[in-house]
């Protein structure tokens, strides 16, 4: 007898568990409709207030077995669960989103298209420091039949005291350098009201690591028809990393290439953490080129071919390093730069890689 009244409680529990879970699953799809209600009226999704209401209401009608608190902790769950299916809906609208547009966005700068399988290059020196230096390693980088350029005008640095960059001066250098290599040039913009002015100097606007969150910086960079390199922030996740691309693209500039160039962690054997599977994730969830940074990534002369390599393998559109003709000297990142002679021996091994 108690072996059958076992069994038929089991029963009755078996049927309570599939209608709590219809239950769920329609409050689930109740749930994901006011969200899509909330976000139209520009509503917070998460109402603290009404939450709380809705708690103290369920304790009042709670006759046992269970307590109190067990209740709200179990409600608390349920009540996260619903706003993040919400949450989930917001990702899947995005702009940047491969649920948004399932091909892959090439974008051409000069002749030369990033994210169309061939993997490209960006090379040049940290910062512009005078014409003679930018001018001997663009023509390195010329001799090897690379088009991508990069040299720092704008530098925002962690310590004022720092060197800033030449500003227009640098950006003027680069000009003149691109246009007499015929090399399409990408350097870094730092204010919002810069960005119409350079468009006459630069090719590519490189929005660095600081400003991935400078959303006014964003919002000028989406209102014009400019490819934009996003670097992600030093401590952003992936999901901050799309939403920052997600502010260019909301106002109308879908030119973006996502630049993968470490986080900071508790590791000091290399300048930052390359988040290396970060690669395969954003190819996944966005429609957008990404590249990596070997150069901040890892801070180390020693690690940019390894390094450049496994972003390759892993599914990296390109990859970004520094180049300087005589870091010893340079002016920023003197460290991890690479000279000219470095350069070949590391340009030579990685296309050499490339097509074993």
């Amino acid at each position: 007898m108690t072996k059958e009244r076992m069994e038929q409680l089991r029963e009755q529990i078996d049927e309570i568990n599939f209608k709590i879970l219809d239950l769920m699953n329609e409050r689930g799809y109740l749930a994901k409709e006011i969200g899509v209600l909330k976000k139209a009226q520009g509503i917070n999704r998460y109402d603290p207030v009404r939450e709380r209401k809705m708690l103290d209401r369920l304790i009042q009608h709670n006759d046992g077995p269970f307590d109190n608190g067990t209740i709200e902790h179990i409600f608390k769950e349920i009540f996260k669960a619903s706003l993040e299916l919400q949450e989930i809906d917001d990702h899947k609208t995005l702009l940047v989103s491969r649920e948004n547009k399932n091909e892959n966005t090439v974008v051409r700068v000069k002749g030369v298209r990033i994210g169309d399988e061939q993997p490209q290059f960006i090379f040049g020196p940290c910062s512009v420091e005078s014409y003679e230096q930018t001018r001997a390693v663009a023509k390195r980088m010329k001799e090897k039949g690379l088009k991508l350029f990069r040299g720092g005008a704008f530098k925002p640095r962690t310590s004022p005291y720092d060197f800033q960059g030449l500003g227009w001066e640098g950006l003027k250098i680069l000009k003149e350098i691109g246009e007499e290599f015929n090399l399409a040039i990408v350097s870094e913009i730092v204010h919002p009201s810069h960005i119409e002015k350079a468009l006459e100097y630069v090719d590519v606007i490189q929005i660095g690591a600081r400003n991935m969150q400078n959303f006014e910086l964003l919002k000028e960079a989406g209102r014009v028809k400019k490819p934009v390199l996003l670097k992600r922030g030093m401590s952003a996740t992936i999901e901050e990393f799309m939403l920052a691309a997600e502010y260019i693209v909301s106002k109308g500039n879908e030119e973006i290439i996502l630049c993968e160039r470490g986080i900071r962690t508790y590791e000091r054997a290399t300048r930052n953490t390359l988040d290396i599977t970060s690669v395969p994730i954003l190819k996944k969830e966005t429609h957008l080129p990404v590249i990596v940074d070997v150069t901040h990534s890892t801070g180390r002369r020693d690690l940019l071919l390894p390094a450049s390599k496994a972003a390759l393998a892993i599914g990296a559109d390109g990859i970004m390093a520094e180049v300087h003709p005589d870091p010893a000297v340079a002016l920023s990142d003197a460290r991890q730069q690479m000279d000219l002679d470095q350069f070949d021996s590391f340009f030579e091994q990685l296309i050499s890689n490339e097509r074993n």
